[in-house]
């Protein structure tokens, strides 16, 4: 019986929350946190798929989806569907089993990483009319969990898992990205137990932040986020409702201090405490401006920065989730447990892995 191992990353966002939705870059890293598939040949005509951490079960078989089929709020068979676009087509069954070490609803991507290690599977067991490449297993993921579903999300997670490293991705049509070989040493999670509203959040933080830019284009056809400067928000911001300017503002430093960001990492040597002060600038405008932090997530970066973090972060959607830290040499442990003591249900190291593969 043929086996195949999947095995797909978590990943953490480091600068650019909120912008891949408006097709601006961002600067993320797959994280040694892991979705694990394993499947084992079963010659039927079905995909027996068991969920033991989470205790689900479901069949699906191999030929149930088709064009006309409604996906939305179903990764696997959103999967199945955009797949055979690309001429995936499966041919016979298996028995999989889905494991993981992501915490779920944390911010931390657990369903992209599911998404893009069943993806990696299939492309494994069947093949496609395309040379497989982490980058076309990426674009799969993308589509089937945002485009097929018409979800809020962005490309972030499913580039980010499927790439690995930490990566400057531009979350346009483009797709470019940039690797930085980097370690990034000190880099902490919390997770705050509570669970994040990932939907709800960001469709409500997409469409006005679209709003925001849609209405400054009505006085200036040309306008793009990426040629503002700061000294010029406060003159497009005239443009704008009190209601819509904190999402404009938003865009445009969170753009700002992520090219900031990039600049230090591509120098040969990282300054620590210049990305630890941009990581906790970018924080400061997601809690101040877009208010998507809650009381346990502000106690937990504070608490971390209190006792010498170099810089702290929420993570992901809001209202709940993880944040990221990172630690100074020599005060990991003192960091994590400032962060457990604020009152975080966890908090630990993690290391940059390399992203999904095949074992």
């Amino acid at each position: 019986m043929k086996k195949i191992i999947s095995l797909a990353s978590g990943r953490t966002c480091l600068f650019g929350d909120h912008q891949d939705y408006l097709g601006l870059p961002v600067i993320a890293c797959a994280i040694d946190k892991f979705i694990k598939l394993v499947a084992v040949e079963n010659y039927s005509r079905y995909f027996n798929i068991s969920k033991p951490d989470i205790d689900k079960q479901r069949t699906i078989q191999i030929d149930a989806v088709n064009e006309n089929t409604n996906v939305i709020g179903d990764h696997f068979l959103a999967v199945l569907k955009v797949l055979k676009k690309y001429n995936c087509i499966p041919t016979k069954g298996y028995d999989i089993t889905i494991t993981g070490t992501i915490p779920i609803n944390a911010g931390l991507s657990s369903s992209s990483a599911v998404v893009v290690a069943w993806v990696q599977f299939l492309l494994e067991a069947f093949g496609c009319d395309q040379k497989v490449t982490q980058e076309l297993i990426a674009q799969i993921a993308y589509e089937a969990e945002v485009v097929e579903q018409k979800s809020s999300g962005g490309k972030m997670d499913q580039y980010s898992i499927s790439l690995g490293n930490i990566i400057y991705l531009e979350t346009d049509e483009s797709a470019a990205y940039q690797t930085i070989p980097k370690k990034l040493l000190g880099l902490i999670i919390g997770e705050s137990g509570i669970p994040k509203d990932t939907l709800g959040t960001l469709k409500e933080l997409k469409e006005n932040a679209i709003l925001s830019i849609e209405k400054v284009k009505e006085f200036e056809a040309s306008f793009t986020i990426r040629n503002v400067k700061k000294n010029d928000i406060e003159t497009y911001e005239n443009y704008l409702t009190t209601e819509l300017q904190p999402y404009f503002r938003t865009a445009v430093l969170n753009y700002l201090i992520t090219q900031e960001a990039l600049l230090e990492f591509q120098k040969v040597a990282l300054d620590y405490k210049k990305i630890g002060g941009l990581m906790y600038q970018h924080h400061e405008i997601l809690r101040d401006l877009l208010h998507i932090t809650v009381p346990r997530i502000d106690n937990m970066i504070d608490a971390a920065m209190n006792v010498g973090a170099l810089g702290a972060k929420i993570v992901g959607s809001g209202k709940g989730g993880s944040i990221v830290a990172i630690a100074p040499e020599g005060k990991e442990q003192e960091v994590i447990d400032s962060i457990k003591n604020a009152g975080a249900v966890n908090a630990y190291l993690v290391s940059i892995d390399t992203g999904a593969r095949i074992i």
